[in-house]
């Protein structure tokens, strides 16, 4: 240890002619001892303390360039309407609240259908059952099934076209 203490002084000068801050290159230098430190008391045989202490600030300075990169940004406030980020289309707010009315038409139209029609088409759309497992749960035919989940489609369909001509 007592060896790589004598770099410190030119191991700091490295590091301040790459990040042009005293306080910086401080922290770099003493991050990089920090580390050369840990990988000589692991057992790890330092050959060259010199150029090891100037590649791992010159790792951490990329590093920090990185950490950097990520963290610069404007201040949304700050910039004009025309170079704000916008939101994608799906989340802009009239977007959002035309789909939620969409989606309340959808409900209502389901909940005008007949009990045992609004039943089947429930679990066929939303719970994903097949035409089979819905009549085994309800306990009725096959083509009665058909015949209320097609009357469920035509009334979502009618409703598509309602908001279609709305929009």
């Amino acid at each position: 240890m007592a060896v790589i203490t004598h770099y410190y002084r030119e191991l700091l000068n490295f590091c301040l002619r790459k990040v042009r801050d005293p306080h910086a290159a401080a922290d770099l230098a003493q991050e990089s001892y920090a580390r050369v430190l840990t990988m000589e008391r692991a057992g790890q045989a330092i050959l060259e303390p010199r150029a090891l202490l100037k590649k791992v600030a010159l790792h951490l300075k990329i590093d920090m360039d990185r950490r950097a990169g990520i963290r610069r940004h404007d201040v949304l406030d700050e910039l004009p309407e025309a170079d704000a980020p916008a939101l994608p289309t799906h989340m802009q707010p009239e977007e959002v609240y035309a789909s939620s009315q969409a989606a309340e038409a959808y409900l209502h139209a389901i909940e005008q259908l007949p009990d045992r029609c609004r039943q089947a088409f429930s679990l066929y759309a939303f719970d994903d059952l097949s035409n089979k497992e819905i009549a085994q749960h309800m306990g009725i035919s096959l083509s009665m099934v058909n015949q209320y989940i097609a009357r469920g489609k035509l009334a979502c369909a009618a409703c598509r076209a309602a908001i279609e001509e709305s929009t």
